[in-house]
């Protein structure tokens, strides 16, 4: 099927209305974390790559794209020089890259400077990483920043793109993006620059720190059960924000991406494999337990993590170690936003009445913001297990050093006992410092540990952590600092 040089300039001019003298119209006003890395790879790339933005769908990634076009043409970019397409548009997605190229020369003769090419959706160009591996090898001056809903699976067959693109990963938004977002007026939180800054602080300031944080909690609450997709979480009805998110973001993912993209057709026994690990999130993942409930093989059930996985709906933990032990060993799964789970099995609020599915809530939000904060710098994230399957719910490993994270998420405060795991790992690894994840504001400071363990544990309380992690995501500190 033929697309006309007049259908394919009608749709390019609706989505470029700068062509037209137009502004960028309807823009928030608030900026992602992911905001600052993006403009410092568009304005003075450090690498002549091109830029992967890539998240859910509903995640903000268009308009990470919009404010950036925006903020170009503030600083004074020739209009002409400047192109966004998005390739869910089927007309865009029939004609293919080089036709809408031409399309936009025609119509914009190029001005002096560099061109910016803004591509969303790009998984649906025809060989995609091959065209960005020519636009980098071969065309200095064009900077072409591009999206993607279900990259990582797709990266693996293009290796031709590799050291062609840096890839930024946008993860649903942060407590603190969240409260952004929804211009509550709250009392201000001390910065905190890095977690190490608190081993520093007296007990009575951080008694201070509790008391200005109380009228946070009610919020952390609801940000766990609404979600932190940017649609979710400005819809005033919990109710309905799940609904949005169970209608218009999980089940476009599994019934129209995963037949698009990668040609599934058994999408029930797919839907019923991500219910399971909804059930179960943040736990260890059962494959003899899945392939038994569900009645589908495992090279079927392992097929399906994957692209879960590559869709960014999961992400997934191996245990620490190496060698064929740990391969052999299960995968921690922790979903893409703590709001999925109520969404999916349609709990409303009643997760915040039930102390173990708010804890279990609880762990996968604190994983995706330490997730967000530090995967850029080279941090590998596990789970550990030791004797007796003592457990750590999450390590993260900088180098030689390792910082562990348990989730203690109940009302009584969290003592020795209740921390076998951590004790452990930190007698065996000689680890410096680690961190106990409350719920109760007083739950905070550091933990007296038994006579002869030289480790430092911190006590936070989640709603601080989250929103600390969120709010200095933009800080170039490393996990070292953490």
């Amino acid at each position: 099927m033929s697309i006309s040089a007049k259908e394919l300039l009608t749709a390019l001019t609706q989505f470029n209305p700068w062509w037209r003298g137009e502004t960028v119209n309807d823009l928030p006003t608030w900026r992602r974390a992911a905001w600052h890395e993006l403009q410092r790879w568009i304005l003075a790339p450090p690498a002549p790559r091109a830029i992967l933005l890539s998240g859910a769908r509903q995640i903000g990634k268009t308009t990470l794209l919009m404010q950036s076009i925006a903020d170009l043409l503030r600083r004074g970019v020739p209009r002409a020089n400047i192109l966004y397409a998005t390739f869910d548009h089927p007309i865009l997605k029939l004609a293919g890259i080089e036709a809408v190229i031409d399309a936009w020369r025609q119509r914009e003769p190029r001005a002096e400077g560099p061109e910016y090419v803004f591509l969303d959706e790009a998984q649906l160009i025809r060989e995609w990483g091959t065209w960005i591996k020519h636009q980098v090898d071969f065309d200095k001056q064009r900077r072409v920043i591009f999206t993607g809903s279900a990259m990582p699976l797709l990266e693996t067959s293009q290796e031709s793109g590799v050291g062609r693109w840096h890839s930024i990963r946008l993860t649903t938004l942060s407590f603190y993006e969240y409260l952004q977002i929804k211009k509550l007026n709250l009392p201000a939180l001390p910065a905190v620059g890095s977690l190490t800054d608190l081993f520093g602080e007296s007990q009575s300031g951080l008694d201070r720190i509790q008391d200005t944080a109380r009228p946070y909690v009610a919020h952390f609450h609801e940000y766990l059960v609404r979600g932190g997709f940017p649609q979710t979480a400005q819809v005033d009805s919990i109710t309905q924000a799940q609904r949005l998110l169970r209608e218009d973001i999980v089940d476009k993912i599994l019934k129209r991406d995963m037949t698009a993209l990668f040609g599934v057709r058994r999408i029930l026994e797919l839907e019923q494999t991500f219910l399971y690990l909804c059930m179960h999130d943040g736990g260890l993942l059962d494959m003899i337990a899945l392939c038994g409930s569900l009645e589908v093989k495992r090279p079927t059930a392992q097929h399906f993590i994957g692209l879960l996985e590559a869709t960014h709906l999961i992400y997934r933990l191996q245990p620490y170690g190496y060698g064929k032990e740990v391969l052999r060993a299960r995968s921690k799964i922790y979903l893409a936003d703590a709001a999925i789970s109520p969404a999916v099995m349609m709990r409303g609020k009643s997760i915040l009445e039930d102390p173990a599915a708010l804890g279990i809530a609880t762990e996968t939000a604190v994983f995706k913001h330490l997730f967000a904060r530090y995967y850029s710098r080279q941090v590998r994230f596990t789970y550990w297990r030791g004797r007796k399957n003592h457990e750590v719910d999450l390590l993260a490993q900088f180098g030689e050093q390792l910082i562990p994270f348990e989730v203690k998420y109940r009302e009584e405060h969290t003592g020795v006992r209740e921390l076998k795991g951590l004790l452990e790992l930190c007698a065996a690894k000689d680890i410096e410092r680690g961190y106990v994840v409350t719920r109760s504001l007083d739950d905070i400071g550091l933990l007296p540990l038994p006579k002869g363990l030289e480790s430092k544990i911190m006590r936070i309380p989640a709603p601080l952590l989250c929103y600390w992690m969120g709010e200095s995501e933009t800080h170039t500190s490393d996990v070292s600092t953490a």
